[in-house]
C-alpha cells in the first residue's frame, strides 16, 4: 500500500489542522506497523490485558461487584486468565476464542465471582462483527448471553448487575464492530476504484498516443512519399530531355524546386504541431476537394497523365473537412502509387472519378499501369499505403478496395475504390 492509498484509506486530507495532522500521520505509522507486524500488536495487547486482570484479582477489586465475594482468589485468577490470555486469536480465531470463553463465563457466572475481565469477550465480539458473515454475530450472542442466562437463573436478583450491562456492551461492540466493517469496506471499494480509473487513465493515454502516431505516420507517409514520387518522374524527365530539350529539363527542375518547397512546407508544419504550444502552431487549413486540381497538375507534370470526372450533383452542404481529407489523401495515394509502380512501357495513365450520390461519395481511382503491382498490395507487399487508406476510410465508417481491374475491363491495369457516407452513421 503506497501512502497515497494510505491516505485515501484512513480518510487523511491536505487541509486538516496540524495537530489533527500530527494524530492523522500517528495513527498511519500505528496502523502500517500493524499491518506489517500483527503478532507484535496482538502480544502487546493480550499482556496488557493479562496484567490489569491479575491486577484486579491480586487487589481485590472484583469483591466490591461480586454476587459472592467469598469465591476462592485461585478461581477468580484463573479465570482471569482464561478471558485475557486467548485474546491473542482474537483477530484470526474469534469466534472459537468466543467458544473457549463460554465455559469460564458460565462459571464466572455461576459462581458469583462477576470478575470485570469476563467484559473481555466484547473485544472478540468486536472482531467477529468486524471479520466474519453476519450469522457469525447470532452465534456470537448465543455464546454470551447463554451463560449469563444460566447465572441468572442461579442468582435471581442478579438481572440488573449481570446481564444488563453485559446487553449493552455487546450492542455497542457490535455496533462499532459493523460500522469499522463499513467503512473500511468502503474505503478498499474506493482504493480500488481509483486504482482501476488510473489504469484506464493510462490505458487511455497509450490508446491515444498509438492512435495519434499512426495519424501522424499516416500523414507523413502522404506528405513525403507523394512529393518524392513527384520529384522522382520530375527527375527522370528532366534527364531524358536534358540531351534533347535543355528548356523542358530546365522546367523539371524548377518543377522539382517547387515540389521540394511545397514538402518541406508541409513536414514543418506538421511538425511544428508536435514542437510548438498549440496557440502557436501554423494551423493551416489541411487539402480538401477544392485542392484536387492542384494535385493532379503536379501529378502530371510528374509524367502521368490523369484526367478528372465529377458525376452526380455535390450536396448543397459539403462533406465535412476530415471526409475531405480522406478522399484527397485516398486519390493522391493511388497516383503516388501509380507513379511508382505503374510501369514505364507502355506508359501509363490515370482517371479520377468522383461521383455524388444522396447518402454516399465515391472516388474511383483507376490506372493502366502492367508493372509492379506486388508493391501496390500493402502489407502483404510490405507497404503502408493501401492499409493506411483502408485506415482512413475506416475512420467515417467508409469501405476501400484495391485490386487489378476486372478481366473484362478493355485494358489491363489496377483500381482503388473508396466508398464514404456523407453523413455519421452508427458504426
Amino acid at each position: 500500500m503506497t501512502d497515497d492509498d494510505m491516505n485515501r484509506a484512513w480518510g487523511t486530507t491536505p487541509g486538516t489542522t496540524a495537530i489533527t495532522g500530527h494524530i492523522q500521520r500517528l495513527l498511519q505509522r500505528v496502523r502500517a506497523f500493524d499491518l506489517r507486524r500483527p503478532m507484535v500488536w496482538n502480544g502487546l495487547l493480550t499482556t496488557s490485558w493479562v496484567l490489569f486482570a491479575v491486577l484486579d484479582v491480586s487487589s481485590g477489586g472484583w469483591r466490591t461487584v461480586a454476587l459472592d465475594p467469598n469465591v476462592s482468589g485461585t478461581l477468580v485468577l484463573l479465570m482471569s486468565v482464561a478471558f485475557s490470555a486467548p485474546l491473542l486469536w482474537r483477530r484470526t480465531h474469534p469466534l472459537a476464542v468466543l467458544a473457549f470463553m463460554a465455559p469460564v463465563s458460565l462459571v464466572n457466572a455461576w459462581s458469583g465471582a462477576v470478575i470485570q475481565a469476563a467484559f473481555l469477550q466484547e473485544i472478540v465480539v468486536f472482531n467477529v462483527a468486524l471479520r466474519l458473515p453476519g450469522r457469525a454475530l447470532a452465534w456470537a450472542g448465543a455464546l454470551v448471553a447463554a451463560p449469563l442466562l444460566a447465572g441468572a437463573v442461579r442468582h435471581p436478583h442478579s438481572w440488573d448487575p449481570l446481564i444488563v450491562p453485559h446487553l449493552w456492551a455487546f450492542t455497542l461492540s457490535a455496533l462499532l464492530g459493523i460500522v469499522v466493517r463499513t467503512r473500511k469496506e468502503y474505503t478498499e471499494a474506493l482504493v480500488d476504484r481509483a486504482r482501476r480509473l488510473e489504469r484506464e487513465r493510462d490505458q487511455q493515454a497509450r490508446l491515444a498516443a498509438a492512435a495519434e502516431r499512426t495519424r501522424i505516420a499516416r500523414e507523413m507517409h502522404d506528405i513525403i512519399g507523394h512529393n518524392l514520387s513527384v520529384i522522382t518522374g520530375l527527375a527522370d524527365g528532366g534527364a531524358y530531355a536534358a540531351a534533347k530539350n535543355p528548356e523542358r529539363a530546365a522546367q523539371a527542375l524548377e518543377a522539382i524546386g517547387t515540389t521540394s518547397r511545397q514538402a518541406l512546407t508541409e513536414l514543418r508544419r506538421l511538425l511544428g504541431v508536435l514542437r510548438d504550444h498549440p496557440a502557436e502552431a501554423d494551423r493551416t487549413p489541411q487539402p480538401t476537394l477544392d485542392d484536387l486540381d492542384d494535385l493532379l497538375t503536379g501529378v502530371r507534370a510528374a509524367g502521368l497523365p490523369v484526367r478528372l470526372h465529377i458525376r452526380g450533383t455535390p450536396p448543397s452542404a459539403p462533406p465535412t473537412a476530415g471526409r475531405q481529407l480522406t478522399v484527397y489523401r485516398v486519390v493522391q495515394e493511388a497516383l503516388t502509387n501509380t507513379l511508382k509502380h505503374g510501369g514505364t512501357a507502355p506508359s501509363p495513365t490515370a482517371e479520377v472519378t468522383l461521383t455524388y450520390r444522396p447518402e454516399e461519395l465515391e472516388a474511383l481511382i483507376t490506372d493502366t499501369g502492367t508493372a509492379g503491382r506486388a508493391g501496390r498490395r500493402g502489407p502483404e507487399g510490405g507497404g503502408q499505403g493501401i492499409t493506411g487508406m483502408r485506415e482512413r476510410a475506416s475512420l467515417y465508417d467508409g469501405t476501400l478496395e484495391a485490386g487489378s481491374l476486372p478481366k473484362s475491363a478493355p485494358v489491363s491495369g489496377w483500381q482503388v475504390r473508396l466508398r464514404l457516407p456523407l453523413e455519421d452513421t452508427p458504426s
